[in-house]
């Protein structure tokens, strides 16, 4: 299966501080690919640099490639606004807008041009049903986004990025404030995702990356340390480092 994202010799800088150190990794279509690793480790800096909102911070910088299908994202003739919307990012606190369920789906699609009530009541439903949301909320459809549960809001979120109909969704910690019904949904959400996904997830624990995923990459200090398939890292790890911190002795 060829490679969905190749991250070829990045070094991430913010200012003069460097967290990325010269970063190569491949990732494939159509899996869940967990990135951990402790605090500092250059995780969050890589998820967002796969949609340049690194961008949006004054003093980032790096150098290196990060290819999108084999285009580098870098490139000067990369639209932005068209990157964000094929890589659709969840963050760790969910931030619905203050309007209802049914205008947080929208928000997107609208922006896009999309104006038919029947094309968009049907992105709504598609939407929120990959989210394993439909069943909960729709016959409440008009009630605000803002007053569902912590675990509502957060799968509101992720059919907010579906509605724009992304190639690749990343999370960056997106269950690290939830209750455990509420990250078991998400999780059975995610592995249902991936048959039409790619999915790029910073897991708030190690036990979740070993739940969820198919390929697991461990960094330390903006290092890559070990990556390879679940069962490699979690049950045969090569590395004393990624030992260490899967089994709780650091980090």
């Amino acid at each position: 299966m060829e490679s969905k994202i190749t991250v070829n010799n990045v070094n991430f800088y913010y200012d003069k501080k460097q967290v990325i150190h010269n970063l190569n990794m491949k990732i494939k279509a159509n899996e869940i690919t967990a990135i951990f690793g402790p605090a500092n480790s250059g995780v969050t800096t890589l998820l967002r640099s796969f949609n340049r909102l690194c961008d949006l911070n004054a003093g980032a910088w790096m150098n290196g490639e990060i290819l999108l299908d084999g285009k580098n994202i870098y490139d000067q003739d990369v639209n932005v606004t068209e990157l964000r919307n094929k890589v659709g990012m969840v963050f760790e606190v969910p931030t619905p807008l203050p309007v209802s369920i049914f205008d947080n789906i929208c928000y997107g699609p609208r922006l896009s041009g999309r104006k038919s009530k029947k094309e968009l009541a049907e992105i709504v439903e598609r939407s929120l049903q990959r989210a394993a949301l439909w069943n909960e909320v729709k016959d409440r459809l008009s009630i605000s986004g803002m007053s569902l549960s912590g675990g509502q809001q957060q799968r509101l979120c992720i059919a907010r990025v579906l509605a724009l109909e992304p190639e690749i969704i990343l999370l960056d910690r997106a269950c690290s404030g939830l209750d455990p019904i509420s990250t078991a949904k998400i999780e059975e959400s995610l592995i249902e995702l991936k048959k039409q996904y790619t999915i790029i997830i910073a897991p708030h624990n190690v036990q979740q990356a070993g739940r969820v995923c198919d390929r697991a990459v461990f960094m330390l200090m903006g290092n890559l340390i070990e990556e390879g398939s679940k069962a490699e890292v979690f049950m045969t790890p090569k590395d004393k480092r990624t030992s260490d911190y899967i089994t709780g002795r650091f980090g």
